[in-house]
């Protein structure tokens, strides 16, 4: 209330400043114009009368000059007259006017000297008069001087009403303003605060759960970020009680599921102040230019998820490439920052590369060359003198890099990650022996047979055994690396422990399934907050009962040629489903640099083109190709909406694409198509489990799932939620890194600790 009194007022005063500041400007105008009357007046009438009375003041005749003024006095024409001769005597006046006044003009003496007329107010016991003294000439000598008299207080009293006037409006004025003013801030601003106090107070007794108040949509624009501020509180507080609350059935458990902030409170405890250096080829966050300014991106990746929180609690160093067109202007003179931006808890390094050693390190030898060696999908590794080069050199810098930020670090802590820094563990051994490191190989590990033609197999193996862990999605890649050491290289396996002795160094071999994090917003939402499939399939300007949805980076290894072989068998094993069933793929460019790539995309569009020219109608469509990067926004909508979800992978180390899909089903529905050959089909027992090189039973699949009964799906759709619930990336972080620091090494060997 004190808000709307002190509004009202400020408007009442500068209502009434502007008010006040017009009537003075009318009131001196209206002063003006009436005097300017006044004055003309008495000049004319002056001048109509000198010719009567010029005579008689020269001639001397006292009986005339009196006959004169009183016949003007009897007509009105004035409050009256007088006439003085040329030395200021008076010689006649007008009977009502007071002598005294008459006989002592002030301009009378002014007027014989200067020989002009002059004029001036003045004030009686009746109000004010006005005076108009003009020179009597005769035979061009001043023989006298006339003084009219005339009555001014008309002139008060016109200016007295014009201040009455603006007074009464300013009144009426003042009362519209507070009246108006009243509605506009109870209907625009304390209403809609009240409706919003009265959505916190529902809130906070639990009668709501609704994240976005209730407001009137009347409310002002300038409520937005109170609005928008208020709403990230409420999620945050729904996501608190939603926590707490699973934290009160989970103590009933023997053990609690990770989260963020269990996983930071675990590290906190594991790593007891130490740093934890983290080595990849991808930067968490990286900048770009845009327009004038410069904007800072957070890759998409569960890498980042993961490792992010785990960085901030010990304050950690993360050396990655540079990779952003704005990532020098951003960095100190060490190529470090603090990030995240606006919250610094970590420091990340940028290391620089040349375009040659880009094109060689990461284009050439590590996705020209270990990526299809490591993926069984039949396409030729090209190995490259040049590449190799290159890559030995960029991981050389990487170390360079690494061991400098290390220096005064007693037994630093080293995760390094995946396939482009395959010789950086043996890199940092050499210098730093005391130093524990870890390496994670996010793709699979081939069989020795397949690995055995890379050129360079016992250098990328020895670089990889310099690590103290080596860490892969599943066990059967593990097993697949210490068959491929026992095959090239002198050493001593023990299969009970799952580790390799080489020397007096010894590295553990152990799996470390990867997932996502369940976030809280799905963990929290409802199936009211779905997007209705059909306004999806609408805006791509289509017409279907289900949906099917795929996203995936392009890339051959991910089996979508086939997928799409497969969706065109279903339509002709199960025609009932046209026009019924649109699949849309959400596919991601991938290093068009690379030529197999260029022409995996070109086989892909013709694909979708023959399917689509061979069933499609005036309003449907069997395939929707939708080709950009998509952001994890984007694609929730349709993880959430489809009946099914494609992972056709021919060869994966896991596809977080499926646990992805399985995380945000928080209405249990929905079925997930997984091929046989990503790491996922080791958890996701419930998915449809298929070859992705057999067509037929991938489009049998595809009946299969939309024909599914509601019960079924939903009990395979709880049952793998479950899964990635308990196993998810929090869960995949704490134990790779746990791993790491309770390491003992003697004499140069890794011993796992004591089980705590």
């Amino acid at each position: 209330m004190k808000i709307t009194i002190r509004l009202v007022v400020s408007l009442v005063l500068v209502v009434t400043l502007v008010a006040g500041a017009f009537a003075y400007y009318q009131v001196r105008d209206e002063r003006a114009r009436l005097r300017s009357g006044l004055e003309r007046r008495s000049a004319i009438l002056a001048g109509i009368l000198q010719e009567a009375v010029i005579p008689l003041v020269a001639s001397d005749s006292s009986e005339g000059l009196d006959l004169l003024v009183r016949r003007y006095g009897d007509r009105g024409m004035s409050q009256g007259i007088a006439v003085h001769d040329a030395g200021g005597r008076l010689l006649a006046s007008t009977a009502d006017i007071d002598p005294q006044i008459a006989g002592s003009v002030p301009q009378v003496a002014q007027v014989l000297t200067e020989g002009r007329p002059a004029g001036g107010f003045l004030r009686t016991g009746n109000g004010r008069i006005y005076r108009y003294v003009s020179p009597l000439l005769h035979e061009e000598k001043t023989v006298g001087v006339l003084t009219l008299f005339q009555d001014a207080s008309h002139i008060d009293a016109r200016l007295e009403e014009i201040w009455r006037h603006n007074l009464i409006r300013l009144l009426i004025l003042s009362v519209l303003v507070a009246a108006i003013t009243l509605i506009v801030v109870r209907w625009s601003i304390t209403g809609p605060i009240a409706q919003m106090a009265g959505w916190i107070k529902e809130l906070r007794t639990g009668k709501t759960k609704a994240v976005k108040p209730v407001v009137s949509p009347t409310a002002d624009a300038a409520l937005d970020p109170l609005i928008s501020e208020v709403s990230r509180m409420a999620k945050s507080l729904v996501i608190a009680r939603a926590k707490a609350d699973k934290a009160s059935i989970l103590n009933v458990h023997a053990e609690s599921l990770w989260t963020a902030d269990r996983l930071k409170d675990h590290m906190r405890a594991e790593l007891g102040g130490k740093k934890l250096y983290l080595v990849s080829n991808r930067e968490p966050y990286l900048h770009e230019k845009d327009g004038p300014g410069i904007r800072c991106i957070v890759p998409a990746g569960g890498l980042v998820t993961a490792l992010d929180p785990v960085m901030r609690v010990c304050d950690g160093l993360w050396i990655a490439h540079g990779s952003g067109d704005a990532d020098r202007e951003t960095v100190d003179g060490g190529n470090k920052l603090r990030v995240p931006p606006g919250e610094p808890a970590y420091t990340l390094k940028r290391v620089w590369l040349t375009r040659d050693e880009e094109d060689g390190y990461y284009y050439g030898f590590a996705n020209e060359g270990l990526w299809p060696l490591c993926h069984i999908t039949h396409n030729r590794p090209v190995f490259r003198l040049e590449d190799w080069t290159h890559y030995r050199k960029v991981n050389e810098k990487f170390a360079d890099a690494l061991l400098t930020e290390i220096a005064g670090e007693e037994s630093p802590l080293v995760l390094v990650q995946d396939y482009h820094l395959a010789l950086l563990p043996s890199l940092i051994k050499e210098k730093r022996p005391d130093a524990k490191v870890a390496i994670f190989w996010h793709i699979p590990w081939p069989n020795p047979e397949a690995y055995g033609i890379c050129p360079w197999h016992q250098e990328i193996l020895q670089g990889m055994l310099g690590a103290d862990i080596i860490g892969f999605h599943i066990q059967f890649h593990c097993n697949n690396f210490l068959e491929t050491v026992d095959r090239f290289l002198e050493s001593k396996i023990d299969w009970e422990r799952f580790s390799v002795s080489r020397g007096a160094h010894s590295t553990l071999i152990k799996p470390f399934p990867i997932s996502v994090g369940v976030g809280e917003h799905r963990e929290t939402g409802s199936s009211d907050d779905h997007p209705a499939k059909e306004d999806l399939l609408r805006k791509l300007g289509v017409h279907a009962e289900f949906l099917g949805v795929g996203v995936d980076r392009i890339d051959y290894t991910k089996g979508i040629p086939e997928r799409f072989r497969a969706i065109e068998r279903f339509f002709e094993k199960y025609p009932g489903f046209l026009e019924r069933f649109t699949f849309v793929e959400l596919g991601a460019p991938s290093r068009t640099h690379i030529k197999k790539y260029r022409d995996l995309m070109v086989e892909i569009e013709e694909m979708v083109e023959k399917v689509n020219w061979r069933f499609r109608t005036k309003t449907w469509r069997p395939i929707v190709f939708l080709k950009a990067h998509h952001t994890h926004e984007a694609i929730e909508p349709f993880y959430k909406a489809s009946d099914l979800c494609m992972v056709t992978s021919l060869h994966d180390g896991m596809n977080l694409v499926a646990k992805e899909y399985v995380a945000a089903r928080d209405d249990d529905d929905g079925v997930l198509i997984l091929s046989q050959f990503a790491g996922a089909s080791r958890e996701l027992k419930d998915a449809v489990i298929v070859n992705p090189y057999d067509i037929e039973q991938m489009a049998d699949a595809i009946g299969l799932s939309l024909r599914m009964e509601p019960d079924e799906r939903s009990g395979r759709m709880r049952r793998m939620r479950a899964n990635v619930r308990e196993y998810n990336i929090y869960r995949w972080a704490a134990k790779l890194i746990a791993e790491l620091a309770r390491l003992r090494l003697t004499d140069g060997t890794s011993r796992p600790a004591a089980a705590s």
